[in-house]
Protein backbone atom coordinates (compact mmCIF):
# COMPACT_ATOMS: atom_id res chain seq x y z
CA UNK A 1 0.00 0.00 0.00
CA UNK A 2 1.52 3.69 -1.07
CA UNK A 3 0.76 7.02 1.29
CA UNK A 4 0.78 9.01 -2.36
CA UNK A 5 -2.45 10.48 -3.49
CA UNK A 6 -4.14 8.34 -6.41
CA UNK A 7 -5.81 9.35 -9.13
CA UNK A 8 -7.72 7.42 -12.55
CA UNK A 9 -8.08 10.36 -15.17
CA UNK A 10 -9.85 9.15 -18.15
CA UNK A 11 -8.86 10.59 -21.97
CA UNK A 12 -5.53 10.48 -20.39
CA UNK A 13 -3.31 10.07 -24.17
CA UNK A 14 -3.12 13.52 -24.92
CA UNK A 15 -4.69 17.17 -24.45
CA UNK A 16 -5.84 18.22 -21.18
CA UNK A 17 -6.49 14.35 -20.10
CA UNK A 18 -2.42 14.01 -20.50
CA UNK A 19 -2.02 17.28 -19.29
CA UNK A 20 -3.65 16.36 -15.94
CA UNK A 21 -1.68 12.96 -15.78
CA UNK A 22 1.71 14.59 -16.13
CA UNK A 23 0.71 17.58 -13.55
CA UNK A 24 -0.58 15.08 -11.11
CA UNK A 25 2.34 12.34 -11.71
CA UNK A 26 4.88 15.54 -11.28
CA UNK A 27 2.93 16.34 -7.83
CA UNK A 28 3.27 13.05 -6.32
CA UNK A 29 0.65 11.46 -7.50
CA UNK A 30 0.02 7.83 -8.79
CA UNK A 31 -2.33 7.58 -11.86
CA UNK A 32 -3.97 4.97 -13.82
CA UNK A 33 -4.56 6.59 -17.04
CA UNK A 34 -7.16 5.84 -19.67
CA UNK A 35 -8.10 6.19 -23.27
CA UNK A 36 -9.81 4.67 -25.95
CA UNK A 37 -6.53 5.20 -28.14
CA UNK A 38 -8.62 4.02 -31.18
CA UNK A 39 -10.21 5.69 -33.69
CA UNK A 40 -14.49 5.52 -33.48
CA UNK A 41 -16.31 5.45 -37.11
CA UNK A 42 -18.36 7.91 -35.88
CA UNK A 43 -15.85 10.21 -35.06
CA UNK A 44 -14.66 12.49 -38.27
CA UNK A 45 -11.16 13.46 -36.94
CA UNK A 46 -8.02 11.02 -35.58
CA UNK A 47 -8.29 9.90 -31.95
CA UNK A 48 -5.51 9.08 -29.77
CA UNK A 49 -2.64 6.77 -31.00
CA UNK A 50 -2.12 4.00 -28.51
CA UNK A 51 2.27 5.53 -28.16
CA UNK A 52 0.70 8.33 -26.56
CA UNK A 53 -0.77 6.54 -23.65
CA UNK A 54 2.77 4.59 -23.63
CA UNK A 55 4.95 8.02 -23.43
CA UNK A 56 3.18 8.44 -20.34
CA UNK A 57 4.38 5.35 -18.24
CA UNK A 58 7.45 5.19 -19.54
CA UNK A 59 8.31 9.04 -18.59
CA UNK A 60 6.53 8.39 -15.02
CA UNK A 61 7.00 4.81 -13.20
CA UNK A 62 3.78 5.54 -10.74
CA UNK A 63 1.37 5.66 -13.78
CA UNK A 64 -0.58 2.44 -15.36
CA UNK A 65 -2.52 2.64 -18.44
CA UNK A 66 -4.95 1.28 -19.46
CA UNK A 67 -7.09 0.98 -23.17
CA UNK A 68 -10.43 1.62 -22.23
CA UNK A 69 -13.46 3.19 -23.83
CA UNK A 70 -15.29 5.40 -21.68
CA UNK A 71 -18.70 4.21 -22.64
CA UNK A 72 -17.41 0.50 -21.46
CA UNK A 73 -18.34 0.46 -17.92
CA UNK A 74 -17.34 -2.47 -16.69
CA UNK A 75 -13.54 -1.44 -18.03
CA UNK A 76 -13.81 1.57 -16.25
CA UNK A 77 -14.59 -0.53 -12.85
CA UNK A 78 -11.46 -2.73 -13.68
CA UNK A 79 -9.30 0.80 -14.10
CA UNK A 80 -10.64 1.32 -10.69
CA UNK A 81 -9.88 -1.95 -9.26
CA UNK A 82 -6.68 -1.40 -10.97
CA UNK A 83 -5.55 1.56 -8.80
CA UNK A 84 -6.58 -0.09 -5.83
CA UNK A 85 -5.03 -3.42 -6.19
CA UNK A 86 -1.43 -1.57 -7.48
CA UNK A 87 -1.59 1.68 -4.93
CA UNK A 88 -3.55 0.76 -1.94
CA UNK A 89 -6.97 2.91 -2.72
CA UNK A 90 -8.33 6.22 -4.73
CA UNK A 91 -8.60 9.61 -4.23
CA UNK A 92 -9.55 11.32 -7.21
CA UNK A 93 -11.35 10.54 -10.47
CA UNK A 94 -10.82 12.88 -13.45
CA UNK A 95 -13.19 12.51 -16.45
CA UNK A 96 -11.57 14.51 -19.74
CA UNK A 97 -12.59 11.82 -22.17
CA UNK A 98 -14.93 13.65 -24.75
CA UNK A 99 -15.60 14.38 -28.53
CA UNK A 100 -16.70 16.96 -30.01
CA UNK A 101 -19.46 16.90 -33.08
CA UNK A 102 -21.41 19.27 -35.16
CA UNK A 103 -20.61 22.46 -37.76
CA UNK A 104 -24.88 23.04 -38.53
CA UNK A 105 -27.97 23.42 -36.93
CA UNK A 106 -29.17 21.59 -34.25
CA UNK A 107 -32.30 20.36 -36.34
CA UNK A 108 -29.19 19.25 -39.07
CA UNK A 109 -27.16 17.12 -36.74
CA UNK A 110 -28.08 13.58 -37.03
CA UNK A 111 -29.66 10.77 -34.49
CA UNK A 112 -25.70 9.27 -34.54
CA UNK A 113 -23.98 12.43 -33.80
CA UNK A 114 -26.49 13.12 -30.88
CA UNK A 115 -25.99 9.33 -29.34
CA UNK A 116 -22.56 9.68 -29.67
CA UNK A 117 -21.89 12.84 -27.96
CA UNK A 118 -24.18 12.05 -25.40
CA UNK A 119 -22.71 8.34 -25.08
CA UNK A 120 -18.81 9.83 -24.47
CA UNK A 121 -18.88 13.02 -23.17
CA UNK A 122 -22.29 12.21 -20.18
CA UNK A 123 -22.54 8.31 -20.27
CA UNK A 124 -18.51 8.82 -20.20
CA UNK A 125 -18.58 10.77 -17.15
CA UNK A 126 -21.95 8.94 -15.50
CA UNK A 127 -19.71 5.59 -15.67
CA UNK A 128 -16.75 6.87 -14.30
CA UNK A 129 -18.80 8.11 -11.15
CA UNK A 130 -20.53 4.56 -10.67
CA UNK A 131 -16.86 2.60 -10.87
CA UNK A 132 -14.82 5.33 -9.03
CA UNK A 133 -16.97 6.87 -6.31
CA UNK A 134 -17.44 3.61 -4.51
CA UNK A 135 -13.74 3.18 -4.13
CA UNK A 136 -13.30 6.86 -3.42
CA UNK A 137 -15.69 6.07 -0.31
CA UNK A 138 -13.77 3.36 0.63
CA UNK A 139 -11.37 5.45 1.94
CA UNK A 140 -10.83 5.83 5.51
CA UNK A 141 -12.06 9.14 7.25
CA UNK A 142 -11.32 11.84 7.49
CA UNK A 143 -11.00 11.30 3.41
CA UNK A 144 -10.36 14.01 1.00
CA UNK A 145 -11.87 12.58 -2.15
CA UNK A 146 -12.82 14.79 -5.54
CA UNK A 147 -14.44 13.71 -9.23
CA UNK A 148 -13.31 16.29 -11.62
CA UNK A 149 -15.38 16.32 -14.43
CA UNK A 150 -14.20 18.91 -17.88
CA UNK A 151 -17.13 20.07 -18.87
CA UNK A 152 -16.79 23.57 -21.09
CA UNK A 153 -17.22 27.08 -21.79
CA UNK A 154 -20.29 25.56 -24.33
CA UNK A 155 -21.98 24.58 -21.26
CA UNK A 156 -22.72 28.18 -20.65
CA UNK A 157 -22.37 29.88 -23.95
CA UNK A 158 -24.40 28.63 -26.84
CA UNK A 159 -22.47 28.32 -29.94
CA UNK A 160 -23.41 28.08 -33.32
CA UNK A 161 -23.27 24.32 -35.48
CA UNK A 162 -22.33 22.95 -31.99
CA UNK A 163 -25.89 22.69 -30.70
CA UNK A 164 -25.59 19.15 -29.29
CA UNK A 165 -22.14 19.49 -28.15
CA UNK A 166 -23.66 22.45 -25.89
CA UNK A 167 -26.29 20.36 -24.40
CA UNK A 168 -23.46 17.30 -23.68
CA UNK A 169 -21.55 19.86 -21.64
CA UNK A 170 -24.26 21.38 -20.24
CA UNK A 171 -25.49 17.78 -18.99
CA UNK A 172 -21.80 17.05 -17.67
CA UNK A 173 -22.66 20.08 -15.59
CA UNK A 174 -25.68 18.75 -14.01
CA UNK A 175 -24.69 15.48 -13.33
CA UNK A 176 -21.95 17.11 -11.33
CA UNK A 177 -24.33 19.11 -9.38
CA UNK A 178 -26.57 16.14 -8.99
CA UNK A 179 -23.15 13.90 -7.42
CA UNK A 180 -22.08 16.24 -5.25
CA UNK A 181 -25.44 16.39 -3.67
CA UNK A 182 -25.29 13.02 -3.29
CA UNK A 183 -21.84 12.88 -1.68
CA UNK A 184 -22.95 15.40 0.99
CA UNK A 185 -21.03 14.91 4.31
CA UNK A 186 -18.94 12.42 3.30
CA UNK A 187 -15.33 14.34 2.70
CA UNK A 188 -15.81 13.67 -0.89
CA UNK A 189 -16.42 16.43 -3.55
CA UNK A 190 -17.43 16.91 -7.29
CA UNK A 191 -16.93 19.54 -9.26
CA UNK A 192 -16.77 20.71 -13.00
CA UNK A 193 -13.56 22.57 -14.79
CA UNK A 194 -14.94 23.97 -18.04
CA UNK A 195 -12.12 25.01 -20.36
CA UNK A 196 -12.20 27.80 -22.72
CA UNK A 197 -10.60 27.52 -26.22
CA UNK A 198 -7.18 25.21 -25.50
CA UNK A 199 -4.65 24.67 -27.47
CA UNK A 200 -5.73 20.64 -28.36
CA UNK A 201 -6.59 18.21 -31.10
CA UNK A 202 -10.10 18.63 -30.32
CA UNK A 203 -9.71 22.42 -30.36
CA UNK A 204 -8.46 21.66 -34.23
CA UNK A 205 -11.21 19.52 -35.36
CA UNK A 206 -13.54 22.20 -33.81
CA UNK A 207 -11.66 25.12 -36.49
CA UNK A 208 -12.28 21.96 -39.17
CA UNK A 209 -16.14 22.10 -38.55
CA UNK A 210 -15.90 26.02 -38.79
CA UNK A 211 -13.72 26.05 -41.97
CA UNK A 212 -11.28 27.62 -40.46
CA UNK A 213 -7.51 27.32 -41.52
CA UNK A 214 -6.04 27.14 -37.93
CA UNK A 215 -7.09 27.26 -34.08
CA UNK A 216 -5.81 30.31 -33.09
CA UNK A 217 -8.61 32.67 -34.41
CA UNK A 218 -10.99 30.94 -31.75
CA UNK A 219 -9.37 32.39 -29.34
CA UNK A 220 -11.27 35.94 -30.09
CA UNK A 221 -13.60 35.40 -27.20
CA UNK A 222 -11.06 35.16 -24.15
CA UNK A 223 -10.31 37.97 -22.63
CA UNK A 224 -6.14 36.07 -22.16
CA UNK A 225 -5.60 37.44 -25.30
CA UNK A 226 -4.79 33.73 -26.75
CA UNK A 227 -5.71 29.85 -26.52
CA UNK A 228 -4.83 28.43 -22.96
CA UNK A 229 -2.30 25.43 -23.07
CA UNK A 230 -3.01 22.20 -21.84
CA UNK A 231 -1.13 22.50 -18.88
CA UNK A 232 -2.85 25.85 -17.65
CA UNK A 233 -6.25 23.74 -17.81
CA UNK A 234 -4.48 20.67 -16.27
CA UNK A 235 -3.23 23.32 -13.41
CA UNK A 236 -6.61 24.01 -11.99
CA UNK A 237 -7.73 20.44 -12.19
CA UNK A 238 -4.86 19.44 -10.24
CA UNK A 239 -6.24 22.05 -7.68
CA UNK A 240 -9.37 21.02 -7.86
CA UNK A 241 -8.07 17.00 -7.21
CA UNK A 242 -6.27 18.81 -3.84
CA UNK A 243 -7.31 18.58 -0.50
CA UNK A 244 -7.45 22.72 -0.89
CA UNK A 245 -10.56 22.47 -3.18
CA UNK A 246 -12.77 21.32 -0.41
CA UNK A 247 -15.07 24.24 -0.42
CA UNK A 248 -15.68 24.24 -4.52
CA UNK A 249 -18.10 21.18 -4.49
CA UNK A 250 -21.59 21.02 -6.89
CA UNK A 251 -19.84 23.55 -8.65
CA UNK A 252 -17.99 24.89 -12.29
CA UNK A 253 -13.95 26.26 -12.11
CA UNK A 254 -13.94 28.34 -15.01
CA UNK A 255 -10.67 27.48 -16.81
CA UNK A 256 -11.79 29.26 -19.60
CA UNK A 257 -9.63 32.35 -20.25
CA UNK A 258 -12.42 34.94 -19.39
CA UNK A 259 -14.61 33.37 -22.52
CA UNK A 260 -17.32 33.10 -20.11
CA UNK A 261 -16.97 36.82 -18.33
Amino acid sequence: MTGRRVAVVTGAARGIGAATVRRLARDGWAVVAVDRCADDPDVPYPLAEPRRLDFLAREFPQVRTVRADVRDAAALHRAVELAEQEFGGLDAAVAAAAVILGGGPVWEQTDAQWRTLFDVDVMGVANLARAAVPALLRRPHPRHGRFVALASAAAHRGLWGLGAYCAAKHAVVGLVRGLACDLRETGVTAVAVSPGSTRTDMLRATAGLYGLPGVDELAARQLTGRLLEPEEVAAAVAWACSPDSFALTGSVLHADGGFTA
